[in-house]
């Protein structure tokens, strides 16, 4: 079992973005998923740095992939994964109408936001070209070892949710520029004021969730810390570890070194990264996602 770096779901700086794939470069991670998977109009903004990173990325020994949109709606989008398709790389489709482009039989990844259930869909996946797979993190550890099964079978490498605030929606609206009273179309990007999302809390004052432009996610930071064994055993192929702006680096670290069998203090090593948030496994081992198994 290796490391998987998602894509970055957060809009950043240049300057950011670009610190962070060189020390991505360092980092003991197997692979990583570049490209814009929420808004895609953050990208113009960053999009001179992928060839760079790809560049630096392979030049470290890592396999690269390149991310769709997780909501394809308008035409410059479906231009936008078009030309995805063209530049050499895997994709990870993230919203399966991004298949219209791949051609029958191509190899292609699937991301954690298509929802891969059973074992129908990853055969299907599979018979049209998938051989990577990272399954929705809201999946227990019943139907995880069941898929890892069926894709060992199908020759399709099965990753899990391995730490990261959870991909929960993604909607048509964008939640940070109606916090600030604005429209949309005239967002002002207003989303990059938060790089790691703008914390919701409940009219009593709770931790609920975190919003990213049209994304929402998990209040608390998922980690699969404690079910490292149980994965392991099971065939999973790979954690994926979603991106955030600060300690990042500890955290690729911190799993390469559990997955090497130094998993001692593991738990309070990520702990420390995550700025004040719970961490949860609820979806793998609990009764409800936000729930932690570490007591």
């Amino acid at each position: 079992m290796d490391l998987t770096v998602g894509p970055n779901p957060f809009f950043w700086s240049v300057e950011a973005v670009r610190d962070f794939y060189a020390c991505l470069a360092r980092a003991p991670v197997a692979r990583v998923v570049l490209g814009e998977l929420v808004c895609s109009k953050r990208l113009p903004f960053w999009q001179d740095e992928i060839p760079g990173a790809i560049e630096t990325l392979r030049a470290a020994g890592k396999e690269v992939a390149l991310s769709t949109l997780a909501l394809i709606t308008l035409p410059r989008e479906r231009r936008l994964t078009r030309d995805l398709i063209e530049m050499g790389l895997p994709v990870e489709v993230n919203d399966l109408t991004a298949l219209r482009f791949i051609p029958d039989g191509m190899p292609f990844w699937v991301g954690p936001l298509v929802n891969v259930y059973n074992e129908g869909t990853l055969d299907w996946l599979a018979d049209r070209g998938a051989r990577r797979i990272c399954l929705p993190p809201e999946l227990p550890m019943g139907a995880v070892e069941i898929l890892a099964e069926a894709g060992r079978q199908r020759g399709v490498a099965v990753e899990v949710w391995g730490h990261g605030r959870v991909p929960l929606a993604i909607s048509g609206r964008c939640y940070h520029a109606r916090l600030h009273d604005r429209a949309k179309d005239n967002c002002q990007f207003v989303c990059g004021e938060d790089p790691d999302g703008r914390p919701v809390e409940t009219l009593d004052g709770q931790a609920f969730l975190t919003v990213n432009g049209v994304q929402t996610l998990s209040q608390s930071v998922a980690s699969a810390a404690r079910q490292l064994g149980l994965l392991r055993a099971a065939g999973v192929a790979s954690l994926r570890l979603s991106p955030q702006s600060a300690y990042f680096s500890d955290i690729c670290e911190a799993y390469a070194g559990a997955l090497g069998g130094g998993a001692a203090g593991l738990e309070s090593r990520l702990a420390a990264t995550t700025g004040g948030a719970a961490l949860s496994d609820g979806f793998l081992a609990g009764e409800a996602g936000v729930d932690w198994s570490g007591g």
